[in-house]
């Protein structure tokens, strides 16, 4: 039974978002309520034990479709591969207590979801609680949605407004009352809570099952172990379980108790826990350090945040009030990706405030609770995404195959006990037996111990995962995208007259140049160090000024501002001091950062650096040199890092507060180009060499300049000297056609020294050789990506499989880049600022089960993990697939090697001179009593069988003996057949432990086979065969090892024969991005040199996929220079 979506009996939560969820709509019906509670006491409670497992078939069992609006119950379905169900139950609030009559309902109100969910006249909210989201029901737009946020459709001047004198205390009580409180409570889950959980695990109730059967047929020792070790399973797990959830209730906790001070409407400020904020509140930032309880949007002031919690940079961030723009667009389309510069997130901390004319730093609460930024993070913990659906897939494919397996042991198990006369409670025993074989119970840790072990070796390297599911796929990479390769740099200032070369004898000389290095940046003095983006801490560390940490002086113009003086190494400066009054901070999508400052005792000017051309075309004409374009690429195509500087005066008079952004970016004097020299890391080439020797593809995206980045990537092997760069540029154009994209080939001029643009026909046919075999890289800005993404989303797929250089692109266009490339099929990683043997049907006895399951493989899937990484990268991929050919092949063969074997003891024993189907003690007996009278061989016989006959369970017998002795030691050679090295583990005998135990188990194996002690042979179900015949089962074992060995290396492991294979079947990968390099190859008209093309399509709306999936703080500035 399925989901067929009708008219309101269906919508989507969270629509766009990483998390979005289909949602059904559904009521509780009595009577089949009360059918079900009949079906649950009938089954003993079973059939409650598969809905639990299954709670869609609760819901549809339980429930009758209806609209969401009438629901009483919804079930939730993951839009993902998995398709994961929940169901949840709908509940009411009332906000009756503090709405007695029309006129509580306040202006602010009107337009907010919290006007919009109160039904009228029972004054009541329609909730849902979904991974500790509380959603409410809109009565006018008919879906849920989220409490606890502040809506997306607010204007700046919106918000300024509407919430800038704070919400009324009536306001404030109802919003609380339908958000909940602002907490981020992960309670410590009890034990007895953890402990059901994990037994109600469906690996756990089918053990259950076993032991049960296990009891039923005398297996008592064996059961009790299987017992214990399921309950040791359990309670670690248990353990762990519960370790986690303290430490992540330790985390959490101290954060939700803060006294903070809000503003009330007509009441003034006002002093209260921090659980009672909702959003809406007008939040105080008052002096000294304060950890943030809200994601909260400034709205006058400016801070700076320590954001290490959520994004691991220790870099101070600067934060803005948000502009009082009076327009109608949303505050986060108006701000676009620099909406965060306004926005101070959940478990930050705010080092410093400054406040601006108004008096007090103030911000609006945005979003509360699990809503936040750090709520996100602590829902990731709780609620991990799944991953790799292929593997889960091949996974349930494989349990189908023991399932099936076992169906047709269990089939053959009932007509053999049939036909020999079994009594039917037996013959059910035998059946259900062979199931409970089928799985394992060493099957778990087996699959765990894996995934454990490559932690274990991760962490000792210093890597840590926070998803051990990733581990499973890194194998599987095949393209590395590079955020950046270099690192130290070193200063050279260059005003076009002038080359000043840092570090150097004299100090740059007094000036517009100098003030700008002076106080164009962020940096701050935290802990008595200055703080910032490592590219203004070198530039201001050229200037031997220093920051004064008397930070919050009132200075003319300013209430708070930071001061920069002459340091003991500086050279004589003409003022006191310089004043930073205002600053506009950097912007991605800008490009560029800007400040107000003041020489103490003068008038205020505006200084401004960043991306060379974007500084100039704000610049007057006039002031701009006439070789500014020749010289940048001069400069840029050497590798170094260029900024450019510029500045002017200000009207005095005028509040820098009261000055908008383009006020201050305009009509400016150009000053010159600040220089940094980019060098490679010693590592860095080494690495992408030993990348691109394993196939694994490098790729540069980066907020640099182009000409930068595609010199860097040359330098560190991304681009080989022989290889053509194709320049991919793309432009917004009026009139008929929306956008234009062309494509120009890059080429060395040697008398320049710099790179030039060619005309085609310059191109010589060792080039155009070049480009046919696809020795050619694309480059592209970030302005470039996103119009081709927008207006020529048929030439993005073509374009990324040569692209090799993105410059200048935003944090939104990286996530972006990333998302295309996983479409092409690729396994993309990001570099920053990280078999069971078949089952038997004949069965074992009570300890050979007990020695089989538990000292053979259970002990050895714990330490076959042991085995290394191989120290280096191979050009081809392990297998993909759980399933993949080689994987089957192998795993079927040896089956096929196991059983044949087995079955040849089988068979080859009953036609042995001493055996015998009734006296399983024949073959031991001396050979003259052979040659006694039969009476006294039959008595002599009479006596040992009575002997035996107490001991004897019905196991005992000639083919058990053989059978069980061949399949145990098999196991040691099927794990050491699977115990593969190179290329991708290192060699087996590397593994001391794993091959101390195979040492230890097979020479305990050989002991059982020679031994012949009566006692042992007993409690093993075991009888005496001739030396001759135990001689004959190791020759058995050692040509099954041989011919397994020379299987797996001369077929399995022949990678010339499987491409061989391929290519004679014609197979051809199922990749996107293999299936368009082979077709691209094809095609003599790719790349278009010296071409523009024209859309003619209506643009793609790709802003809401530009974000992709990223952390909401962070935003770095250090490369988008």
């Amino acid at each position: 039974m399925g989901e067929n979506p009708a008219k309101n009996h269906y919508a989507q939560l969270n629509k766009g978002e990483e998390n979005e969820m289909d949602i059904f709509g559904y009521k509780t019906q009595g009577c089949r309520k009360a059918l079900c509670i009949a079906g649950y006491i009938l089954s003993c409670g079973a059939l409650r034990l598969l809905f639990y497992w299954k709670p869609e078939w609760d819901v549809w069992v339980n429930c009758i479709r209806c609209s969401l609006e009438e629901a009483d119950i919804v079930l939730l379905r993951t839009t993902d591969d998995f398709r994961i169900y929940s169901r949840k139950a709908v509940t009411w609030i009332s906000v009756s207590a503090f709405i007695k009559s029309r006129s509580d309902y306040p202006a602010t109100e009107e337009d907010s979801i919290f006007s919009k969910a109160i039904m009228k006249p029972s004054l009541q909210v329609k909730t849902i609680q979904v991974q500790k989201i509380r959603y409410v029901w809109n009565i006018y737009a008919k879906q849920f949605q989220k409490a606890g946020v502040l809506e997306d459709h607010y204007t700046c001047s919106a918000i300024h407004d509407k919430f800038g004198s704070g919400l009324t205390c009536n306001e404030q009580n109802v919003r609380r009352v339908i958000c909940g409180p602002n907490t981020i409570d992960v309670p410590v889950i009890p034990i007895w809570k953890l402990l059901i959980k994990e037994v109600l695990n469906p690996f756990y109730v089918f053990q259950l099952f076993s032991v049960c059967l296990w009891f039923a047929e005398e297996y008592m020792e064996y059961a009790t172990a299987i017992i214990v070790m399921s309950l040791l399973s359990i309670f670690l797990t248990v353990y762990d379980l519960r370790k986690q959830s303290i430490k992540l209730h330790r985390l959490v906790e101290s954060h939700n108790n803060i006294m903070v001070t809000v503003c009330r409407n007509k009441e003034g400020f006002q002093e209260l826990e921090s659980h009672h904020l909702v959003p809406g509140d007008m939040l105080i930032l008052k002096e000294g350090k304060t950890l943030l309880p809200c994601d909260a949007i400034l709205v006058s002031g400016q801070c700076t945040v320590n954001e290490s919690m959520l994004t691991g940079e220790s870099i101070p961030v600067t934060k803005t009030h948000l502009p009082q723009a009076d327009n109608f667009k949303p505050w986060k389309v108006y701000c676009a990706e620099d909406y965060r510069k306004h926005v101070l997130f959940c478990g930050t901390e705010v080092i410093q405030t400054k406040a601006d004319d108004r008096g007090v730093v103030k911000a609006v609460v945005l979003r509360t609770g699990f809503n936040t930024a750090k709520g996100d993070l602590v829902r990731s913990i709780l609620y991990p995404k799944p991953m790799n659906f292929k593997l889960y897939r091949d996974a349930l494919r494989f349990l189908m195959c023991l399932i099936a397996f076992a169906a047709i042991g269990m089939i053959y198990t009932v007509c053999v006990f049939v036909l020999n006369g079994e009594e039917t409670g037996e013959v059910v025993k035998k059946a259900l037996d062979v199931i409970t074989i089928a799985v394992p119970p060493a099957l778990p840790a087996a699959l765990t111990t894996g995934i454990i072990y490559t932690q274990q070796r991760l962490k000792k390297k210093g890597i840590f995962c926070i998803s051990p599911q990733r581990i499973n796929m890194c194998g599987q990479l095949n393209l590395f995208c590079f955020d950046k390769v270099m690192a130290v740099w070193w200063l050279c200032p260059h005003c076009f007259q002038d080359i000043h070369s840092f570090p150097a004898d004299h100090s740059l000389p007094w000036g517009p140049v100098f003030k700008a290095l002076a106080v164009c940046h962020s940096l701050i003095v935290w802990e008595g160090k200055i703080q910032g983006d490592p590219l203004d801490v070198k530039m201001f560390e050229a200037t031997n000024w220093v920051i004064d940490d008397s930070s919050g002086r009132r200075v003319e113009g300013s209430a708070h501002a930071t001061v920069v003086r002459p340091g003991l190494k500086a050279t004589t400066a003409p003022v006191e001091g310089i004043a930073i009054l205002h600053q506009f901070p950097f912007s991605s999508a800008l490009q560029r950062m800007s400040v107000i400052a003041q020489e103490i005792g003068g008038d205020p000017q505006a200084f401004i650096k960043g991306a060379p051309e974007i500084v100039a075309m704000l610049c007057r004409a006039e002031t701009v040199p006439s070789n500014f374009e020749s010289k940048l690429l001069l400069y840029t195509a050497q590798g170094f890092r260029v900024i450019g500087l510029a500045w002017k005066s200000l009207q005095a008079g005028k509040l820098p507060a009261a000055l908008t952004r383009e006020e201050v970016e305009s009509d400016l004097t150009f000053l010159g180009l600040l220089i940094m020299e980019n060098r490679l890391k010693r590592e860095t080439k080494p690495v992408l060499e030993e990348l691109s020797a394993a196939r694994i593809r490098s790729v540069m995206v980066t907020g640099d300049n182009i000409q930068t980045a595609i010199t860097v990537a040359k330098n560190a092997g991304m681009i080989a000297p022989t290889h053509r760069v194709i320049l991919v540029e793309a432009n917004k154009m009026p009139g008929s056609f929306p956008a234009s994209i062309t494509w120009k080939s890059l080429e060395e001029n040697k008398t320049e020294a710099y790179r030039s643009l060619e005309d085609d026909s310059q191109t010589e046919p060792g080039i155009k050789m070049a480009l046919g075999s696809g020795q050619y890289h694309f480059a592209m800005s970030g302005k470039s990506y996103q119009i081709v993404a927008q207006h020529f989303r048929h030439l993005l797929p073509k374009l990324l499989l040569n692209g090799t250089v993105f410059a200048r692109m935003s944090p939104s266009h990286k996530s972006s880049l990333i998302e295309e490339f996983q479409k092409l099929d690729y396994f993309v990683g990001m570099c920053g600022d990280g078999a069971n043997d078949c089952g038997q049907l004949n069965s074992f006895g009570n300890y050979q089960f007990l020695f089989q399951d538990l000292a053979i493989t259970t002990v050895i899937g714990v330490t076959m993990s042991f085995t290394g990484a191989y120290p280096k990268l191979v050009p081809y991929r392990p297998p993909s697939q759980l399933i993949s050919p080689p994987l089957l092949l192998s795993v079927v063969l040896n089956i096929l090697f196991s059983l044949s074997m087995q079955i040849f003891g089988f068979v080859v024993v009953q036609e042995q001179p001493w055996y015998s189907k009734t006296d399983v003690h024949s073959a031991c007996l001396p050979v003259s009593s052979y040659e006694k009278n039969s009476s006294s061989s039959l008595a002599l016989h009479g006596v040992r069988d009575g002997a035996h006959e107490q001991t004897d369970n019905g196991f005992k017998s000639y083919e058990n003996t053989t059978v069980w002795l061949l399949s145990t030691i098999n196991c040691l050679i099927v794990a050491l057949v699977f115990s593969k090295g190179k290329p991708f583990r290192q060699p087996v005998y590397t593994n001391y432990v794993f091959i101390l135990v195979l040492i230890g188990q097979l020479g305990i194996c050989l002991f059982l086979m020679f031994a012949d002690i009566d006692d042992l042979y007993s409690k093993m179900d075991l009888v005496c065969t001739p030396t001759t015949w135990r001689i004959s089962m190791v020759v058995m074992l050692a040509v099954t090892l041989a011919v397994s060995f020379l299987v797996e290396e001369a077929v399995i492991e022949n990678r010339a024969l499987w491409l061989l294979l391929k290519k004679a079947f014609r197979y051809h990968s199922k990749s996107h991005y293999k299936r368009l390099q082979h077709m691209l190859e094809q095609d003599s008209a790719w790349p278009p040199l010296n071409e523009t093309y024209f859309s003619d399509s209506v643009a793609v709306t790709v802003e809401g996929n530009m974000g992709g999936h990223s952390n909401p703080t962070f935003d770095s500035s250090e490369d988008s220079l």
